[in-house]
């Protein structure tokens, strides 16, 4: 199992108290695989400050908005996706700003002489209607 090194690290004990709920109800979203608290070398769950945010979204959404544990799961992945979404995203924009100034800032292809003719469009007009006839 793989260990995380964060800086402030809670007992089951403390978090559950702090939250009102019962360790075991904290043991239970583990199994479920709703939190995964990290272990101590002496397999102590330890609770970091990303964990307990998460704890508040699981108790929100079941004591506030009834949701059960099924579809607390739902809800977790699906915000977890929408995050990598928009982090993909934030990530698309900023390349296609930096090639967007790169593109303004490169000097123009010479005209002629060049390897592929430049064939310039004709300006397009709009057609008069017709005079309507009597």
């Amino acid at each position: 199992m793989a260990r995380k090194k964060d800086k402030a690290a809670y007992m089951i004990s403390s978090v559950a108290e702090q939250f009102g709920i019962h360790p075991q109800t904290l043991r239970l979203y583990e199994r479920e695989g709703l939190l995964s608290p990290s272990r101590s070398d002496g397999n102590t769950r330890l609770y970091t400050d990303e964990d307990l945010e998460r704890l508040e979204v699981i108790l929100q959404l079941t004591r506030e908005f009834g949701v059960n544990l099924a579809g607390v799961e739902i809800i977790l992945n699906m915000r977890e996706k929408m995050e990598m979404m928009q982090r993909q995203m934030q990530e698309f924009v900023e390349t296609l700003n930096r090639e967007m100034e790169l593109h303004l800032k490169a000097p123009e292809p010479p005209s002629k002489g060049g390897l592929i003719p430049v064939i310039r469009m004709p300006s397009i007009v709009r057609a008069q209607d017709p005079p309507d006839r009597q």
